[in-house]
């Protein structure tokens, strides 16, 4: 059996407690889950059987797990992922992977002591709509990509531990905390940009609750918007709009079907994709379908399992995500501006 330790029971500590609950088939078992909070570990303990710890460092101390999958506010991240790492343990961040420069080395620099594997959950690598993009860009099928608009659009969020999520010294703002899915996407996508332009603005408290990021490549230009301040609702959306040389492919995550393949020859193409409905789903998050997530952790104990190295969103790839993003804030000001 291949044991998980699970820190975090929260919205997204919940949609990882399911899909290990999905992964069992493959020897996969969460056998230990840690929150500070009385009573939210108990309930994702039971989809399990699990062992239940007061605080992530008990947890890293005691249980006898394999792997250890931090679902934390941001800026508890790196001080649970070096004990983690220090106890040997191979270590699942969600993203971002932590909230400053400094962080991101630090984690560097353990795992090059430890020699540890460890994965960042970008988990837009993993969802169906963004890895065919992925899969026609790097194939051909269509030629090179001219431009693209990606989106990611959201009510301000009200289901985080004490409002963090709504803290810039928690979260870095959305720009770090819901932008960086497209900005590492891009990334991804086209490798490291030539120049980047952005424009933000901001809430009451001068905190970025809107930003707009320009990606110049040699032969290419990438345009993303993030935004979590919409009135309450508002239906949280992403989606992506990107021209190839003959073809242009719309991503909507709140349309049927969800991606349309519009070709030069005036066929329109729906793609195949798999979606995935979490069953005892324990919290839903703000989609229904967490195929990304589900993949992203099969990944993550498939490899695991077989002695593989993590190669996807590895960890790394986590940090210079974070550099980027953190070049946008910086040159606009910051995540929030001194009063």
């Amino acid at each position: 059996m291949f044991k998980i330790g699970l820190i975090g029971a929260g919205m997204m500590g919940g949609v990882h407690a399911s899909c290990y609950h999905k992964l069992e088939a493959l020897g996969v078992k969460v056998t230990a889950v840690a929150d500070i909070t009385e009573g939210r570990a108990g309930k994702l303990a039971e989809l399990s059987g699990a062992e239940t710890y007061g605080s992530g460092f008990d947890l890293i101390e005691k249980a006898d797990v394999d792997a250890i999958d931090i679902c934390l506010p941001t800026y508890l991240h790196t001080r649970h992922a070096l004990a983690a790492m220090d106890k040997g343990r191979a270590v699942f961040i969600e993203k971002p992977v932590c909230l400053t420069r400094a962080e991101g080395l630090a984690l560097l620099e353990k795992q090059r002591q430890t020699g540890v594997q460890v994965m960042v959950g970008q988990c837009l690598r993993f969802w169906n709509e963004y890895v065919w993009l992925k899969q026609a860009a790097d194939d051909g099928r269509y030629g090179q990509i001219q431009s693209g608009v990606f989106q990611r659009l959201s009510a301000l969020p009200s289901w985080s531990w004490e409002n963090w999520l709504n803290r810039a010294e928690c979260s870095g703002s959305m720009a770090q905390d819901m932008h960086i899915h497209d900005t590492d996407f891009i990334r991804y996508l086209m490798g490291e940009p030539t120049g980047i332009h952005t424009a933000a603005t901001r809430d009451e408290s001068q905190t970025i609750n809107h930003i707009f990021t320009t990606y110049h490549y040699p032969s290419a230009v990438l345009f993303a918007e993030g935004v979590w301040d919409y009135p309450a609702g508002f239906p949280f959306g992403m989606g992506y709009r990107v021209k190839f040389a003959r073809a242009t492919a719309v991503f909507d995550s709140n349309t049927s079907p969800s991606l349309v393949v519009y070709q030069d020859d005036g066929q329109k193409v729906v793609p195949e994709l798999n979606k995935l409905i979490l069953d005892n789903q324990t919290s839903a998050g703000n989609l229904s379908d967490q195929g990304g997530h589900f993949n992203e952790l099969n990944y993550f104990v498939t490899r695991l399992i077989a002695g593989e190295s993590i190669e996807e969103a590895a960890l790394a790839e986590g940090v210079r995500s974070l550099d980027l993003v953190l070049d946008e804030i910086e040159s606009v000001g910051g995540a929030r501006l001194n009063p």
